[in-house]
């Protein structure tokens, strides 16, 4: 017959036992001359309600791991880099396929006859004014541009990716409408982790199981650019 004490010590060792039902329904060991309970182990149990928990956080853990863990998609190229909002970030996502070492094509105010010869379509999320004043356009133009453009890569089959990279500086009202309305297209998303600090983008990306990677500072998101294309 095993003692109390060799079955904490095969239950330390093999947690997996317990699901396994090494137990059935006798439950956990306890102190020497305690019952084993018939359920869930109790205070009284002592080094097996410790072994029990380990094993529920160790599982609890796993599970939220691997839920946060969307697989990337693979994208090819070349790629069109346009923006939504018609901040300066676009221009920092063209040096950044630079450094990736990625063909890519920059049109700030790009159209659906632009997505030809491209594989995947680049979207800057990041709202300025005085972006749009210079591009001749107010903020429904720029959204009807956005909507006909992603209309357009959706009928080529040509998956988007979504960069934010002004951080939280960058969030603001306008930002957050073209977040919340063009972010559900795409496949994946990098964002520079002070942009999300409310979790906007981890909540959209958890809803509509988009891929989401972020990244401390605008550079680094070039090695996370790199790996999501095909070489």
């Amino acid at each position: 017959m095993r003692t109390n004490q060799g079955r904490s010590l095969r239950l330390a060792t093999r947690p997996w036992l317990l699901i396994a039902g090494e137990y059935g329904g006798k439950g956990l060991p306890g102190k020497p001359g305690a019952p084993a309970a018939s359920g869930l182990p109790g205070k009284a149990q002592g080094p097996g309600r410790r072994v029990w928990i380990a094993v529920t956080v160790m599982i609890a853990a796993t599970a939220v791991l691997l839920s946060a863990q969307s697989p990337a998609p693979a994208f090819d190229p070349p790629l069109l880099i346009t923006s939504a909002g018609q901040s300066a970030d676009v221009s920092l996502a063209s040096t950044l396929a630079r450094k990736a070492e990625l063909a890519a094509t920059l049109s700030k105010a790009a159209t659906g006859q632009d997505l030809a010869a491209h594989k995947t379509l680049v979207l800057v999320l990041g709202a300025s004014m005085k972006g749009l004043g210079a591009a001749g356009l107010d903020t429904n133009k720029e959204k009807d541009r956005v909507r006909g453009l992603l209309a357009e890569a959706k009928s080529r089959n040509i998956p988007v990716l979504c960069l934010h990279l002004g951080g939280e500086q960058r969030r603001g009202e306008l930002t957050d409408e073209m977040i919340r309305e063009f972010l559900p297209s795409a496949k994946m998303a990098i964002v520079v982790a002070s942009g999300d600090k409310d979790g906007l983008f981890t909540k959209i990306c958890r809803e509509k199981g988009i891929a989401l990677k972020t990244v401390d500072k605008t550079l680094d998101a070039v090695e996370p650019l790199r790996a999501a294309f095909r070489k």
